[in-house]
């Protein structure tokens, strides 16, 4: 639920807040023991709520991260809202960057990305936070081309744009791993090379 200026209600925020809450702490918790290590009574006890309520949030401790995973996918779709008709994506991400309309991306997650790709629980989540984001995807292209979502072209295009973000994902947390800083501008490189490579079609 929205109040009359777009907002979510305090309510909505601050469980999205405690959602967050949780991720942060569960991440920290997986990177120093391992996730195997880690059982959802530390994460609650870590953050300052009971079981119960943790368990109220998320299915199990894995799931826990899903928030962090989510906002990226979240972010990217709330802009492609705004992509003209007339301009090419890559052309759209270019102006985004240069308009400096792209977030820096928090340690922790750049942390958890990295642990995605080497956890196969914690990758199953990375996946389904795609898989979740897909039908959106689809949704918006077939909006914008004035198009149906269950048509296979769309759902293609929607699904390269999907593996793309993904790709793009993983390559910058691999390889600014070693600098917190990294802002807007090395995002929007690896986003940009990997749509390029997309947009190239298959090398045979």
């Amino acid at each position: 639920m929205v109040q009359e200026d777009g907002r979510p209600l305090l309510a909505e925020r601050r469980k999205a807040a405690l959602r967050f809450e949780i991720a942060a702490e569960a991440v920290r918790l997986f990177a120093l023991q391992g996730v195997t290590g880690t059982t959802g009574e530390q994460i609650a006890q870590a953050v300052g709520i009971s079981s119960r309520t943790l368990w109220r949030h998320f299915p199990s401790k894995e799931s826990c991260v899903l928030p962090l995973l989510s906002a990226g996918l979240e972010f990217v779709v709330t802009q492609l809202r705004h992509w003209p008709a007339d301009m090419s994506l890559l052309d759209f991400v270019t102006q985004s960057l240069r308009a400096g309309e792209l977030p820096s991306v928090a340690p922790v997650t750049l942390d958890l990305i990295r642990m995605t790709t080497t956890d196969p629980s914690l990758r199953s989540v990375w996946l389904q936070a795609h898989d979740d984001a897909l039908p959106v995807l689809g949704q918006l292209l077939a909006q914008r081309s004035g198009g149906s979502a269950d048509d296979l072209r769309i759902k293609v295009h929607a699904a390269t744009i999907n593996g793309a973000l993904r790709a793009a994902s993983e390559d910058f947390a691999r390889r600014y791993a070693e600098e917190p800083g990294a802002a807007g501008t090395e995002i929007a490189t690896c986003l940009l090379a990997a749509l390029r490579a997309a947009s190239e079609g298959l090398p045979y």
